[in-house]
Formats: structure tokens, sequence, C-alpha cells
């Protein structure tokens, strides 16, 4: 059903005024198609989710962006708003919970029932960002001397509460995790074969205070739809599930995006976060970017002379520095992509530095003839160049080739390095290689204006 007709057709129940046709209605639709309702509808969000079924509206309030779950909160009573948290899967509970005000917090968790209470206190009090913050505690566990036809019994039996029955987990007696073992590996055996008989011992098991993004890596090197947590004392606390990785992997995303563009990440969407906090995370970027421009400055300041006597160099400044710049940015944003994406380490530095030096020939080569090209036909028309017109050509060509290669450099390895100490890479933002490539990026044009003109005109 098209949005257009699903809308017309919920404020046609609506009008009615029937609540038992209202539930009918929204039980009958997909839960990613009501999720587009409420986005279509937010006056009527609260009541779209009420109207439901408690676990439609579960699946519907998980997939919803975080400001629209918080109005929906703020709007249902207090018994819908205690009957949907507790219907709420633990990790997307906790979700939710840890981007409230902590006064919030303890109001809602008292809503819940002393079981959910219990989990939604233990995850809450891993560190954030931490995969015990990502995992649910509903997961399937077995025993190593269980026989196959136990497992299935098992596995009928509580498999329906878990998230994932995908991947079963077989612990001692001490709750320590031993391996995991796909279902398929219980439908196609002997009933009467023993689960020790399947067992390979090649777990792959996330700790509880790894970051998620360590967890994100795991999950792409190992190709899982699901992940076993245990304790520093490998004790098995629970599973973290793709669907939770795939949104950390958007979150780390978003925030790489703002860091390349000069600010700090905002932990909030942008229409919530608060002026004052939306102009500390731009600030500081600013005023170190304002300090780089100022060393800019000083360097133009330096050859303050040289620029008098040649007015025309003056004219090719934006030129020559924004070529650089822009190199730098490309390269920066090329290699702080590659190293998200686990294509290349800080292993790779020669060979990326190589790379970028014959990238960094050919672009300023290509934008260096540009340049010639540009001065020769300019000159054409006026005279503005004077009878040393070649040697400024040469200027502008051979700074260009310069500035750009190293821009290039700049850009590739500045990622690299901050790698290597233990930083963001996304930090080298394209702003401040831009920066940084402006004050080199003068020194050189001017030495090379040096090496041309020196007894011609300067």
């Amino acid at each position: 059903m098209s949005l257009e007709l699903l809308k017309q057709e919920f404020e046609h129940v609506l009008q009615n005024e029937d609540p038992n046709a209202l539930h009918a209605f929204l039980d009958q639709q997909n839960i990613t198609e009501i999720a587009d309702l409420v986005y279509e509808e937010p006056e009527q969000a609260a009541q779209i989710v009420a109207a439901m079924s408690v676990h439609r509206a579960s699946g519907v309030f998980r997939i919803l962006e975080f400001p629209v779950q918080r109005k929906i909160i703020e709007e249902l009573s207090p018994s819908k708003t205690a009957e949907l948290l507790n219907e709420l899967p633990p990790d997307d509970r906790t979700s939710f919970l840890e981007d409230l005000p902590s006064n919030v917090v303890r109001e809602l968790i008292k809503q819940l029932n002393p079981e959910e209470r219990k989990v939604t206190l233990s995850l809450l009090g891993y560190p954030e960002n931490s995969v015990g913050r990502l995992m649910t505690p509903d997961y399937v566990y077995i025993y190593e001397d269980n026989t196959v036809a136990e497992v299935l019994d098992i596995i009928r039996r509580v498999g329906k509460n878990t998230e994932t029955i995908d991947v079963i987990y077989v612990i001692n007696e001490k709750g320590e995790l031993l391996d995991d073992l796909r279902i398929r590996e219980f439908i196609l055996a002997d009933p009467d074969s023993r689960v020790s008989e399947l067992m390979d011992d090649r777990v792959i098991a996330l700790n509880a205070y790894q970051d998620q993004e360590e967890a994100n890596e795991a999950f792409k090197m190992n190709n899982r739809v699901a992940l076993p947590v245990v304790s520093n004392s490998n004790k098995l606390l629970g599973i973290v599930t793709i669907d939770d990785i795939l949104w950390v992997a958007s979150e780390e995303f978003s925030e790489d995006i703002q860091k390349i563009g000069g600010t700090a990440a905002l932990e909030q969407p942008y229409l919530e976060i608060p002026l004052m906090s939306l102009f500390s995370k731009r600030v500081v970027w600013l005023m170190i970017l304002f300090v780089g421009e100022l060393i800019t400055i000083t360097a133009m300041h330096r050859f303050e002379d040289e620029i008098a006597k040649v007015v025309v160099l003056a004219t090719f400044i934006p030129l020559i520095i924004s070529s650089g710049g822009n190199s730098g940015s490309q390269a920066a944003t090329l290699i702080i992509q590659a190293m998200a994406l686990s294509e290349l380490s800080i292993r790779d530095w020669w060979f990326i530095m190589r790379r970028e030096i014959l990238s960094g020939l050919l672009l300023g080569g290509t934008l260096g003839i540009m340049g010639v090209t540009v001065i020769f036909v300019w000159n054409s028309f006026s005279d503005v160049f004077g009878i040393y017109y070649w040697s400024i050509a040469c200027t502008i060509g051979l700074s260009l080739i310069g500035v750009v290669l190293w821009g290039t450099l700049v850009g590739s390895m500045l990622p690299l390095i901050l790698k290597r100490l233990g930083a963001d890479p996304a930090a080298s933002s394209t702003p401040f290689v831009a920066t940084l490539v402006d004050v080199t990026g003068l020194i050189i044009y001017f030495s090379v204006a040096y090496l041309f003109l020196m007894g011609k005109l300067l």
C-alpha cells in the first residue's frame, strides 16, 4: 500500500472514532508502513502506538528515530508506557534510555517489572559505547552433554522468547562459554548424538567492555548475524545481533562525517541539540582554524615586499593555495574512508605514500599545464604580464605541481599519523588539512617565484 493511500485510510478510520476498528487496521499493516505513517502524522504518533497490540507497537517503536520515540513516551499514558517499555528488547530499551536525562531515566525504570528492571540496570551499568550496552540477555544456551534431541526440545521451549535462534551457545556448569553452533547443525545431526560431538571449539566472542567499533569489525570479518558477549572471566553474559551493529555503524559514519566537516561529533540530532551545545561543538575547530589562518597571514606578511614588486603574484595566491587545499582534502577523505572500511592500515603507509606522490604529480601536472595555458591566453589579449610572462607562467605551473603534491601527501599521511598516535583519523578534517596546506603552499609559491623571477622582477 502506498503511503498516501495508507494515510487516507488511517484518517478515515480515525474519523469513525472506533478504537477496535483502529486497532484492527493498524495491526494489519507492515511495521515499516506504520513507521512511515508515524513520520507522516507526527501529531498522531502516540495514538497510533497506543492503538496497536503491544508486540507490534514495540516493533514500530524500536525502528523510530530517538526524537520521535521521546515524543511518544511523553504523550503515552503511564500504563501504556510501562507496557511498551517492558515489551521492548533489552538492548533497544537500553539504547533509548541512555539518551534521556538521568531524572527521566529513573522515573521510567520504576515502571519496569522487577526482572526487566534488573536487566536494564545491568546493561546501563556498562561504559558508554561499550559492547555491554548493546547486548541482550535473551539467547538459547545448552550444555555439552545434552543430546541433539534435548537441544531441539530446549529451542522449542525457550526459543520464542529470544531475539535469534540462528546460533546456539554451549556453556559449562560455571556458565563459561565453550562454543557456538548454528541451528542447522542440530537439525541435520543424529538426534541421539551429543553436543560435544558437534563442537569444534572455534568460538568467536566479544568482551562486554570492548568498544562498539571493535564489535563492528568483528562482525564484518566473521560474517555473523550474532556474536556472544562474555565477561573478563569468560562467563556468557548475552549476545549482540547484527541489527544493533548496523545501528552502531550508522552512528560512527555520522560522527566521522561531522568530524571531517570540521566539528565535534553531535550526541543528539541536529534539531534537538541546544544552541549553546551546537556552538561549543563548532567553535573549537573554528578557533583552531582561525589560528592556522593567522599563520597564513604571517607568511604573506613575510613576502609582502615581493608582492609589492610583482603585484600579479598576489592575483594567483587564491588559485595556488586552494588547489593545494582541495587536493589535500580529497586525499584525506579517501584515506579516512578506506581506513574506516578496513581497506588499509598503518602498515600500508609506504605504499600509500608512493601512490600519492604519483597521484600528486599527475594532478599537479594537469593543473600546472592549465595554469600555464591561462597565462599564455591571458597575455595574448593583454600585456599585463610584460616581457617576463614566460617566467611567470613557469612560476605558476611549477608552484601548482609543488603545492598539489604537498597537499596530497599531507592529506594522505596525516590520518595515518593520527591513527598511529591513538587519535581519531577523522579529526584530520578537510578544513584542517586545507588550512595547513595554505601556509606551506605560500612558502612553496614564493620560493618558486624567487627561483624564476629573481633578477627580473624581484
